[in-house]
């Protein structure tokens, strides 16, 4: 099983920019999306459910990204607008065998490699 993320990169504020992950070997039922900055701890941003056909969102990026799922790709998207130098940070995509709404790293059996999201102010 692998993880392919791309489509970071350098953005002014106010910017988008948009993430993919693809993933291979199998299907699964929660994709999402992490994030961290030097200093801190990997924190939930996005993530998708296929069972339910939920998405769930952290407080800090509702309104500004979008996660979406092209299930025949086996692939992960995260849209992400209205960028703020806070959201700077490496981006990780993950995927878990198993339902559940995929808040917490602890659901996710597989990890992408991660890619670099800067937000210039």
């Amino acid at each position: 099983v692998q993880l392919q993320a791309s489509g970071g990169g350098l953005v002014q504020a106010g910017g988008s920019l948009r993430l993919s992950c693809a993933a291979s070997g199998r299907t699964f039922s929660t994709m999402g999306w992490f994030r961290q900055a030097p200093g801190k701890e990997r924190e939930f941003v996005a993530a998708s459910s296929w069972f339910s056909g939920s998405t769930y969102y952290a407080d800090s990026v509702k309104g500004r990204f979008t996660i979406s799922r092209d299930n025949a790709k086996n692939t992960v998207f995260l849209q992400m607008n209205s960028l703020k130098p806070e959201d700077t940070a490496v981006y990780y995509c993950a995927a878990a065998k198993y339902g559940g709404s995929g808040v917490r790293t602890v659901e996710y059996d597989y990890w992408g490699q991660g890619t670099q999201v800067t937000v210039s102010s």
